[in-house]
C-alpha cells in the first residue's frame, strides 16, 4: 500500500504564479525573461544573467531610485524562407528583469560585463559602519 501526500492546492498555486508572471511580463512589454543567479559576498553582490544570443549592444543596465533594471532584445534568426516543418523553442524579443537594490549597495559603482552569453553585474557594498561610542557628560 502506497500513501501519497495529496496537495490539491499546490497545482493551483503554481498555475496562479505562472499567470502572475505572464501578466507582469505583458505589463513590462517583455516577451521572455532570462534566468538570473544572485550571489552575496562579503564586499559585493554578483548577478549573473543567462543571455545567449544577445549582443552586448542590445543590453541596457540601469540603477535608479534603488532599482536595478536589465532590459534588452534578442533578435530572431533570419530564415531562408524554405517551406517545411519548423519547431521553435528559443524565445526572441524584448526582455526585462528588475531587482530592488539593498540599502548597502553602492549604485554609482555598479559594473557590468557580457561574455559568452552571460551578463555579469557586480554591485559593491558599503562597509558596515563601526558603532560610535558617545561619551556621557557629567553635569
Amino acid at each position: 500500500m502506497n500513501i501519497v501526500n495529496y496537495q490539491p492546492w499546490q497545482l493551483l498555486n503554481r498555475f496562479r504564479r505562472e499567470l502572475d508572471q505572464a501578466y507582469s511580463a505583458a505589463d513590462q512589454a517583455s516577451t521572455w525573461a532570462p534566468s538570473v543567479d544572485v550571489h552575496e559576498e562579503e564586499d559585493r553582490y554578483t548577478l549573473h544573467a543567462d543571455l545567449p544570443g544577445v549582443d552586448a549592444k542590445d543590453i541596457q543596465v540601469t540603477a535608479d531610485e534603488g532599482v536595478l533594471t536589465i532590459r534588452g532584445d534578442r533578435r530572431s534568426e533570419k530564415r531562408d524562407g524554405k517551406p517545411g516543418y519548423e519547431y521553435l523553442e528559443r524565445s526572441s524579443g524584448t526582455f526585462q528583469r528588475r531587482f530592488s537594490l539593498p540599502d548597502n549597495a553602492l549604485a554609482d559603482q555598479i559594473k557590468a560585463r557580457h561574455a559568452n552569453g552571460v551578463l555579469e553585474i557586480v554591485i559593491p557594498k558599503q562597509g558596515t559602519p563601526e558603532p560610535r561610542r558617545i561619551n556621557v557628560e557629567v553635569n
